[in-house]
């Protein structure tokens, strides 16, 4: 999973896998939050439901309240981050990375938040942010291209390079995502693609060429 800082922007893969088996391929693990947020969640799929289960109990009852209020971002992943240490204090922790993004207005103007929690209640807020492979491969290319004055479009091909890097060292992933933006005027899930890939770069042709004692 790969976030970023724009309106907000988010980019996650369509895969959900039985074991070791790429089961299927076009699951969705972007969702509306309430009018401010979008959350997605990488990890155990069952578990990610269950979550959703319960922001759906939360904005409804803010909802009820009826005082012209509602949660935005920071209001609704300090909740998370809660939900996920106290499962884990229980020893029965929800196995997601969870981020969760959005813009309200405030006193200062537009108020953009991206925050992530993990399954043990670790949790902080950055500009850009990457769960799973993608903290040790796509973070680094973030860190170094990322700009807080993106347009939309360039935060997608930054995104889809990370993505085509992370993609060509695992090999459980597939070059299926989706993407989504949330602003003030509300916010977009686009429907799921697919990226063009080349595998015909001689290391993958021949992998083990010059690697001592391989096969």
């Amino acid at each position: 999973m790969l976030l970023q800082r724009y309106g907000s922007h988010y980019i996650l893969s369509c895969a959900a896998s039985y074991g070791s088996t790429l089961r299927y391929k076009s699951v969705e693990r972007i969702k509306e939050v309430g009018k401010h947020s979008l959350i997605g969640g990488s990890g155990e799929f069952s578990d990610f439901q269950e979550i959703l289960r319960y922001l759906d109990e939360l904005t409804l009852n803010d909802h009820m309240w009826d005082d012209g209020n509602s949660l935005g971002p920071k209001e609704i992943h300090a909740y998370l981050t809660r939900v996920m240490y106290n499962r884990r204090n229980k020893f029965d922790p929800l196995w997601n990375s969870l981020v969760l993004g959005g813009v309200k207005k405030g006193p200062k103007g537009d108020e953009k938040y991206l925050g992530m929690v993990n399954m043990i209640g670790t949790h902080f807020e950055e500009n850009h942010i990457a769960t799973g492979f993608g903290n040790h491969m796509a973070i680094p290319i973030l860190r170094g291209e990322w700009r807080e004055d993106m347009t939309f479009e360039e935060a997608v091909k930054l995104i889809e390079k990370c993505l085509l890097v992370l993609l060509y060292r695992d090999r459980s992933s597939i070059n299926k995502f989706q993407i989504a933006k949330i602003t003030t005027e509300g916010s977009t899930i686009y429907p799921p693609y697919a990226l063009k890939t080349n595998w015909g770069f001689a290391a993958f042709e021949n992998p083990s060429k010059g690697a001592v004692g391989t096969w």
